[in-house]
C-alpha cells in the first residue's frame, strides 16, 4: 500500500511541480545531484531545426508540378469512364504547365547530343550515362543506334525549403469556408 502511495506522490509532484520534492527524493532512496533543485531539472533542448533529406528535392518539385498544374490530381483520377478526346485535351494542358514549371526551376541538356536514329558513339560505357538495350553482347560495344537521347539537369535552381515547411505534404488540403 506504501507503494501506491509514493508513485501517486511521484506522479503529482511531477505533474504540479516539475520535479520531485525532497521527502520523496528521500523514500526513495535516491540522492539529488549537485548544483541543487533546478540541476535535477534538464533543461528541455531548443527544437532542432529538421535536418534536409535527399528526396526534399524530389518532393518540392513534385510540389511545383502539383501546384502549377495539378499533376497528382491527374495521375492519381481514374481516367477509364472518359473519352480519349476528353484526355487528350486535358493532358495538351496540363503538358504545356508541367514543361513550363520543369523549365522554371530545371535546366536540362541532352546526355548526348545527336540526332536520334543515326549512329552514334557513346561517351562513357557509365550505366548512368548510357544504358544499350537490344542485343547487347557480354562486352558492350562503343556504339549503336540512338534511341534516346537521355536528360541530364545543368541546373537545379528550386527555392530553399522554409525552417519550418514539411517537405512530405506535397499540396496541403483546401476546405472552403463559407
Amino acid at each position: 500500500m506504501n507503494r501506491i502511495l509514493l508513485a501517486f506522490r511521484c506522479f503529482f509532484n511531477i505533474l504540479l511541480r516539475g520535479r520531485l520534492s525532497d521527502s520523496v527524493i528521500t523514500a526513495l532512496g535516491l540522492t539529488r545531484r549537485s548544483g541543487g533543485a533546478q540541476s535535477a531539472v534538464p533543461k528541455p533542448a531548443a527544437p532542432a531545426a529538421p535536418a534536409a533529406q535527399t528526396s526534399d528535392g524530389a518532393l518540392q518539385m513534385l510540389g511545383v508540378l502539383q501546384r502549377d498544374s495539378r499533376l497528382i490530381d491527374f495521375l492519381m483520377e481514374d481516367i477509364t469512364s472518359y473519352s480519349d478526346d476528353q484526355v487528350g485535351a486535358a493532358v495538351r494542358e496540363l503538358h504545356n504547365q508541367c514543361r513550363d514549371s520543369l523549365a522554371r526551376y530545371v535546366t536540362l541538356q541532352p546526355v548526348i547530343d545527336s540526332v536520334e536514329g543515326t549512329f552514334t558513339q557513346a561517351p562513357s560505357k557509365d550505366p548512368n550515362l548510357v544504358k544499350f538495350v537490344g542485343n547487347v553482347p557480354a562486352t558492350p560495344p562503343t556504339g549503336g543506334i540512338l534511341r534516346h537521347k537521355g536528360w541530364r539537369a545543368s541546373k537545379i535552381d528550386l527555392p530553399a525549403l522554409g525552417a519550418r515547411q514539411d517537405a512530405t505534404v506535397l499540396a496541403p488540403a483546401e476546405i472552403e469556408v463559407e
